[in-house]
């Protein structure tokens, strides 16, 4: 079976678990075209990623003189979908966050790929993120393109269902993918009762290779690690005002911030105002090796997020055998458990942050370490990116038979 996987950038550094999923599902024998929107020229860390790169197909690489021959070759051959795809992307743009003219990309976008799945046979479109990709998913379909389906991870597309359109979305296609059961909620919020059969729930997945993520013995120093972008959503300014206040009580701490973002000179200026320097490390984006390198050189992971879906770093921390300190946020608390795998608390709450990372400090070696087991197990258990992958395959199987 040949499917393909829509995605609007890839690879990047943060979406490796796309790679892992696409890969898993081809050790079971599907053939997955890659289609990126864009990130040909992007900069790369992983030579995993570079080796993607490779293999995927751009759409934008042409320019504007490949996207109008696309259109103009669609328009003549495939009237009716043509017209068809129009209405599609009036009905999508005229209330949408993004001006219509964009949307006329997107269809444009869509006749290219529409062209390159005929010629290659494939018989399912697969989008990641329910924005952009999934809306050229869906005109591509309106072309008369194959069946589609796309993952939805959140926050952002809770954030603007309305105006990117999420229900119409989940109406078109074949099936919709949740990564969690609250993501799995907020798709229900959105949608009438009769189109709930159609949301799934598949979870991102870690190498089930034995060798891939090894537990690392417990780590004395009191070295916290924090990976993500840098931005709004991470909680990491919430983050330097917890070092802050344990800093002034004279703890003894190491932070590592890994990553990089929009809030890098608003956190590099607020750590030279508390004079932390010392304490924190930013290290910018990191190949997925030393992104592991890190976390197993940490006595815990900590994310304080305000926004997330299910976190994939949390799954790597706790394969890695690492406690993490975390919120009752969308997903997490159904991966970790507070006191079992480490300390969830309230998103926002600065000083429950600061005591749970003086506990994680406090805590003998033997609780570490029995957390980190625990949480290991959990993590295997239930995010084994083969397992998940045949969930996919067999929602694939079942719209393309």
């Amino acid at each position: 079976m040949r499917i393909a996987y829509l995605v609007n950038q890839y690879p990047t550094v943060s979406h490796t678990f796309i790679r892992r999923e696409i890969r898993a599902l081809e050790r079971r024998g599907i053939e997955v075209t890659r289609i990126a929107i864009r990130g040909w020229n992007s900069e790369l860390v992983d030579d995993d990623d570079r080796l993607e790169r490779g293999r995927t197909h751009y759409v934008l690489r042409g320019g504007a003189p490949a996207l109008l021959i696309s259109v103009l070759r669609t328009l003549f051959t495939r009237p009716q979908g043509f017209v068809r795809a129009l209405a599609v992307m009036w009905s999508l743009g005229r209330r949408a966050e993004r001006p219509l003219p964009i949307h006329l990309i997107y269809l444009a976008e869509a006749c290219h790929i529409e062209a390159l799945l005929r010629a290659s046979a494939v018989r399912h479109l697969h989008a990641h993120f329910g924005t952009n990709s999934a809306e050229v998913a869906m005109l591509v379909h309106a072309l008369g393109g194959p069946a589609w389906s796309f993952t939805v991870h959140g926050p952002e597309e809770f954030d603007k269902a309305q105006s990117i359109a999420l229900a119409k979305k989940v109406r078109d296609c074949a099936f919709v993918v949740a990564i969690s059961s609250f993501g799995r909620s907020q798709l229900y919020r959105c949608l009438e009762y009769q189109y709930w059969p159609k949301v799934k729930v598949v979870h991102c997945g870690l190498e089930a290779r034995p060798d891939a993520m090894r537990q690392s013995p417990s780590v004395a120093e009191p070295r916290f690690v924090c990976v993500g972008r840098l931005c709004e959503q991470k909680g990491q300014l919430l983050l330097i005002e917890a070092a802050r206040l344990l800093a002034a009580r004279g703890t003894q701490f190491d932070l590592v911030l890994v990553g990089d973002g929009e809030l890098r000179p608003h956190i590099e200026t607020l750590v030279a105002r508390y004079k932390l320097q010392s304490r924190i490390r930013i290290t910018g984006w990191l190949s997925g090796e030393a992104v592991q390198k890190e976390i197993a050189a940490a006595r815990a992971l900590v994310l304080p997020s305000f926004a997330e879906g299910l976190p994939v770093v949390i799954m790597e921390a706790m394969a890695l055998g690492r406690p993490v300190i975390s919120t009752f946020v969308a997903g997490i608390p159904e991966l970790v458990e507070a006191g079992k795998h480490g300390w969830l608390l309230p998103a926002g709450d600065v000083g429950a942050l600061v005591a749970a990372m003086q506990e994680c400090i406090d805590a003998p070696p033997a609780t570490l370490a029995r957390m980190g087991e625990a949480g290991r197990a959990r993590v295997l258990a239930r995010h084994n990116a083969d397992t998940e992958a045949g969930e996919l395959v067999k929602l694939f199987q079942a719209v393309s038979d």
